[in-house]
């Protein structure tokens, strides 16, 4: 199992500390230290089932230029570029078991379908 994590983000402690408590084996990526490709990101997407724009932090900052870019096909790897280059941008946290479903884990309902 792997969890991108900010770990100034309360949802990301919470999330590990729940994982911690469960006795769950998990690998950390600090995506800000260690920002996706734009492959693993599409990837990551895809798992997800949701585009890009769904897990923006739209009210960073550096979304500013976001949003006037479409919400379309035609624009997924744009918004994928932004994600990329500024993984601020990019919700946590994200969890993929080790049967890839990945889900972002920003509920205790959601978490809980990871914990044994």
């Amino acid at each position: 199992m792997e969890i991108w994590i900010n770990p100034a983000c309360s949802k990301c402690r919470a999330a590990t500390d729940a994982l911690d408590e469960a006795g769950v084996m998990y690998t950390v990526r600090r995506y800000l230290d260690d920002p996706p490709t734009a492959a693993e990101l599409d990837a990551v997407l895809v798992r997800l089932n949701l585009d890009p724009w769904h897990v923006v932090r739209h009210n960073e900052p550096e979304a500013a230029p976001l949003r006037d870019l479409p919400r379309d096909d035609a624009h997924r790897a744009d918004w994928i570029a932004a994600m990329v280059a500024h993984p601020i941008l990019i919700q946590r946290p994200i969890l993929t078991a080790d049967d890839a479903t990945t889900a972002v884990v920003r509920d205790p309902d959601t978490l809980s379908r990871f914990l044994p």
